[in-house]
């Protein structure tokens, strides 16, 4: 089941801060059917948002923030709607968006996002023909993308004012409750048992729907 706004997916608005400043588990739910969009010098990349984790502070484990403010947890007590992006394994790089209000941690992890825009240059850059493996993890969609470092710190809720910049915009339709898969996060050692990953069950049907032509 899919809630329909009217609202224009080519011209869509992006999240203000006031989405970002709530319970993260509520966010990173939120966040699934949104759009990532990256723009470059005369480049427009899109996503839609597929599947999320999310983290917590002190009671989480398995967070950044667990042992509190660290020098790479900082930025989890942060101001909402910032952009955290750190490397993993020495290989990837990993986004995710503020959450909760300044000096309470929290961030959503961005794991998988359907491509939209800018496919081809996306290909390239993952150097494969299929669209569904393009972006389908949390690595996968930063070299996509080709979100890095840079990025780090950068605010998610108003990029969209200059020519390039990173963003998360609003979509014309809302995934209902039983369009989300909700299930234990992956890839972690720690506090397995929290029911933190949220997963659009049928992404391939939701782009259809926000672009018939696809």
């Amino acid at each position: 089941m899919y809630l329909i706004r009217a609202t224009d997916s080519c011209n869509c608005k992006i999240l203000d801060r006031g989405f970002y400043s709530r319970d993260t588990a509520v966010v990173a739910k939120d966040l699934i059917g949104k759009l990532l969009v990256k723009r470059e010098e005369n480049l427009l990349l899109s996503g839609i948002i597929t599947e999320t984790e999310a983290y917590y502070g002190y009671d989480d484990p398995a967070s950044h923030a667990f042992r509190g403010r660290t020098p790479r947890a900082n930025i989890m007590f942060g101001r909402a709607g910032i952009a955290y992006i750190y490397f993993c394994y020495g290989m990837y790089h990993m986004l995710n968006a503020v959450t909760e209000r300044e000096d309470v941690p929290g961030a959503v992890l961005i794991r998988a996002v359907l491509p939209v825009n800018g496919t081809d240059i996306m290909c390239l850059r993952r150097n494969t023909t299929d669209i569904k493996k393009i972006a389908n993890g949390p690595g996968k969609l930063t070299t996509a993308f080709c979100i890095s470092l840079g990025e780090n710190g950068k605010d998610l809720t108003n990029g969209g004012n200059s020519l390039v910049g990173l963003t998360i915009n609003e979509l014309g339709l809302i995934p209902g409750e039983s369009s989300i898969l909700q299930t234990p996060r992956i890839g972690i050692s720690n506090a397995k048992e929290k029911y933190l990953r949220f997963v659009l069950k049928d992404p391939d049907r939701f782009k259809k729907l926000i672009m018939p032509d696809s």
